[in-house]
């Protein structure tokens, strides 16, 4: 992937239009900016598609439209690198731009089926990568489909714990995230429940999807808030099609985040990230644009 790599006149006058609008977010944010409890954050799994253009005009862009803080995914921890840059590289260009990352989607899940001796050097790399970056939290993000079974949920807490205790002595913090398939029903049990109920919440917090907890769950967030308050150090923040029930941009969907977001002290939110995977009513950047205006607008106020 060449980050460095020249734009179209397209993706030009793309930009510039996604740009057009940073002007009404700083004019609606700036007055009373330092006051603010969380930063505003973006999972950057969003516009995959234009890091994989331009990994330092899109970032320059997020920038500009608000958001201070990132989830970052995709590292490469044999070559410690993060979209093709050194880790030192990476951070070097966050702080130009005046952004912070505090938690990464590491991809624990390719050394399921390898001997744990090769997952706990994988998990010291990004120890390290995380450290160099800054970010006080490092993130399991997935489960291949033959992992999702009853049994196989009941021992990867096992294997959580571990992790999580690893990457604690190493002065970091260490979080699940949920999809879909953690809800799935399984004669009256469900992967979720079990790694509330069988992982240590010193070790283990959660990185709650609202958007696939609130497709998939029988609970809403509010009770799983109830059952396990303070676990629940960060969020994505989405929003679901009201007929599709696929993702959407924020406003268009049918999650209510103003009953959702007064619950951040309960269930002890530490950062959010707004995302939004596909279903783009034009395309990534104008996705992340209009996604930043609605928060601004209509929910920060909220947290």
């Amino acid at each position: 992937m060449n980050n460095q790599s020249s734009i179209t006149r397209r993706d030009f006058l793309l930009q510039a239009s996604v740009l057009s609008s940073s002007a009404l977010l700083l004019s609606n944010g700036a007055q009373g900016a330092a006051f603010k409890k969380y930063k505003m954050g973006l999972q950057l799994f969003s516009i995959r598609d234009a890091i994989a253009k331009d990994l330092n005009g899109t970032l320059k862009t997020v920038a500009a439209l608000g958001y201070q803080d990132l989830e970052i995914y995709g590292y490469d921890g044999d070559s410690m690198k993060y979209y093709g840059l050194k880790a030192a590289d990476f951070k070097t260009l966050l702080d130009g731009l005046g952004l912070t990352t505090t938690s990464g989607h590491y991809m624990f899940s390719q050394y399921l089926n390898k001997p744990e001796d090769e997952m706990m050097r994988y998990v010291d790399q990004c120890i390290e990568g995380a450290k160099i970056l800054g970010q006080p939290y490092i993130t399991w993000p997935w489960l291949d489909p033959e992992y999702r079974t009853i049994e196989k949920f009941k021992s990867l807490t096992l294997l959580l714990n571990r992790i999580g205790e690893r990457v604690k002595n190493a002065g970091l913090g260490f979080a699940y995230h949920n999809h879909d398939f953690e809800f799935i029903d399984h004669n009256g049990e469900n992967g979720y429940d079990i790694i509330m109920r069988e992982t240590d919440s010193a070790l283990v917090k959660l990185q709650i999807d609202l958007y696939w907890t609130m497709h998939s769950s029988k609970l809403p967030p509010a009770e799983l808030f109830n059952k396990q308050p303070g676990r629940f150090v960060m969020w994505h923040i989405k929003d679901m099609d009201k007929v599709s029930r696929d993702y959407t941009e924020l406003g268009n969907g049918s999650i209510d985040y103003t009953q959702i977001l007064p619950l951040a002290d309960k269930a002890g939110l530490q950062y959010y990230y707004i995302e939004q995977g596909g279903n783009f009513a034009k395309n990534s950047m104008q996705s992340i644009t209009d996604n930043a205006i609605y928060f601004k607008k209509n929910l920060e106020k909220y947290l």
